[in-house]
């Protein structure tokens, strides 16, 4: 890797299981999960202009508006706050859903903080990146911090975890769902009891979300009923992706095959450390 140009993975996450537990004054909701890394993502190839200011970001997303786009925002976001007078060219190839709960945009733009961090010589510790990401959204943090974790508050709050990594058949059942709508809708709810990791452990995890989004989008209900033939899958966040765990990679790419069109899918390893983090050798700070 030169010294110019960096090219990395910014990889999926699932939430194995979500739970809303209060809504704060400031309109963000309080929230329960537990995040894993998937070895499948977009990827960015990043270079820094040491003699231009400007950031620039190809493709643009359908849909998203330039300033819109997390890539361009956390760019922009640490090279303002530090007054950086470097610039960078970076350029996405989007492999990930748009709206399909694997945290592609989140894993993006933390994939460009720890790049242009390196680049720019800024050497913040992650701590501080992740502190820059959570203004960009609450799931940015994790990928920066780069373990499996228990999270809370809204999502910021992060302890390591190390749950079991099998390999998992995610379908996505061909529909978008937008999180703003979910966690704006009023029959979802507000109000799960907090438990703890133990409680997970014996089973007491789901997600809130869940029963909403069936309701909403009949693709995620057929999804997940196509799923209970193999033990049962659960949704990502607020979807619209579905995962299910299988031993063995095999049985997996098994279930793959016999996946019902117009559902695609990807069969798929969980990892308790960011491939992108493995990529870089990048330690973990203690928290």
């Amino acid at each position: 890797m030169s010294r110019t140009l960096l090219n990395l993975p910014a990889p999926a996450k699932i939430n194995l299981f979500l739970h809303i537990t209060g809504l704060r004054s400031d309109g963000y909701h309080e929230l329960q999960t537990l995040f894993q890394f998937l070895d499948i993502g977009d990827s960015l190839s990043v270079e820094m202009t040491p003699h231009d200011p400007s950031i620039e970001v190809t493709p643009g997303l359908a849909g998203v508006a330039p300033e819109n786009n997390l890539i361009l925002r956390a760019a922009q976001c640490l090279q303002h706050r530090l007054g950086i007078r470097q610039g960078a060219r970076i350029q996405l190839t989007k492999r990930l859903p748009m709206g399909g709960g694997l945290g592609g945009g989140s894993s993006d733009a933390a994939t460009t903080l720890i790049a242009l961090n390196r680049l720019w010589q800024t050497n913040l510790p992650l701590s501080e990146l992740a502190t820059l990401g959570l203004e960009l959204g609450a799931d940015v943090p994790v990928f920066v911090r780069g373990f499996a974790a228990w999270a809370e508050g809204v999502g910021e709050q992060l302890t390591p975890v190390q749950p079991p990594t099998p390999w998992y058949l995610v379908v996505l059942p061909g529909c978008e769902v937008s999180t703003a709508s979910v966690f704006g809708h009023p029959d979802l709810p507000r109000a799960t009891p907090p438990i703890s990791l133990q409680d997970y452990v014996d089973g007491r995890g789901h997600n809130d979300c869940e029963t909403l989004v069936r309701a909403t989008h009949p693709e995620v209900d057929r999804g997940l009923a196509w799923l209970q033939r193999y033990g049962g899958g659960a949704m990502s966040g607020t979807g619209a992706s579905l995962f299910c765990p299988f031993k063995r990679e095999t049985d997996a790419k098994n279930a793959l095959k016999a996946l019902p069109a117009p559902m695609t899918g990807f069969v798929t390893r969980g990892h308790n450390r960011s491939p992108l983090h493995q990529y870089l050798q990048i330690e973990t700070e203690t928290l």
